[in-house]
């Protein structure tokens, strides 16, 4: 059900609406800065996060003059467990942000998804087109290296909950260390980092902000595999405007696929964050400077 008017804290709104099947999904909604200068922004997170991920980047966004819409996905952050782990994957997803845009009365977004996120993305142009203006991929494409999946497949769901935050600033910088080695040293990034996907328990240790019944999916990844083929989804998405990031050491999203993906889109915008692997946080300067361009030609 609804939660009625939504609260307003710290620059944006929290909105609480259902889901098809009747769970409680959250978002962060940040207001245009008037005047509005085009449509809204839906921010989709990756596998493990929720919608923290973009508290730096949505702010900019919606000072642009966007409305800006960043759900938690079921199973992460304030959304609610589904009681059913199968339903964690990105058909279902992309059935909840449409629900979720229907709720708030959004016909029509530009997406930005990272990783996962940006899988619903794709899934999201097969089934109704229509929603999406264009589209802003981060370290995600129509193929996806199976090592970096073996690799998320060794710590999702088995993370241990923690002391302290510097504990958990450890522990995030365990997991994802490789992807950001120009931070290697730098303690106010890790700890930011853990505030974003760490939350605190009634006992007082913190764990990750996430059913580890998401790591169901990967219970199959295989290294040896060939890595999944995803085409005919990027080609549906290939219809609209097109930004692709990629993080220059990501394990995840290789430059190979960059070039398949401007193959069967000529007109595909593309940029590559130096020395980040999976994911670029977005607010890097190249990163940054690549999503500006690209809203300031989006509808």
């Amino acid at each position: 059900m609804d939660s009625g008017a939504p609260v307003s804290i710290g620059g944006f709104e929290e909105r609480i609406a259902p889901t098809v099947d009747g769970l409680a999904l959250y978002a962060r909604d940040y207001p245009a800065l008037l005047p509005e200068t085009g449509l809204p922004v839906i921010c989709l997170h990756g596998l493990t996060r929720n919608s923290r991920d973009f508290e730096t980047v949505a702010p900019r966004i919606a000072a642009l003059g966007r409305r800006v819409v960043a759900p938690d996905m079921r199973g992460r952050g304030k959304s609610a467990n589904d009681p059913d782990p199968a339903h964690y994957v990105p058909a279902v997803y992309a059935q909840d942000v449409l629900a979720l845009m229907d709720r708030l009365e959004i016909p029509r977004a530009v997406f930005i998804g990272t990783s996962m996120g940006g899988l619903i993305t794709m899934v999201l142009a097969t089934v109704a087109p229509d929603r999406i203006a264009a589209s802003i991929l981060n370290d995600v494409g129509p193929k996806l290296n199976a090592a970096g999946l073996s690799r998320i497949a060794s710590y999702v769901g088995h993370v241990q909950p923690v002391a302290s935050w510097e504990d958990a600033a450890e522990a995030i910088k365990a997991t994802n260390g490789a992807a950001f080695p120009a931070h290697a040293d730098d303690k106010a990034f890790w700890l930011a980092f853990a505030r974003r996907t760490f939350r605190a328990r009634e006992d007082g240790r913190l764990e990750l902000d996430y059913d580890p019944h998401i790591a169901l999916a990967f219970a199959d990844v295989d290294a040896d595999a060939p890595a999944p083929d995803l085409m005919p989804l990027f080609a549906a998405l290939a219809q609209k405007p097109m930004l692709s990031v990629r993080g220059q050491i990501s394990d995840l999203f290789g430059e190979d696929v960059v070039e398949t993906m401007r193959a069967a889109k000529p007109d595909l915008e593309t940029v590559t964050v130096e020395n980040v692997g999976h994911a670029p946080m977005l607010d890097e300067p190249e990163a940054w400077d690549a999503v500006l361009s690209f809203l300031a030609k989006a509808s």
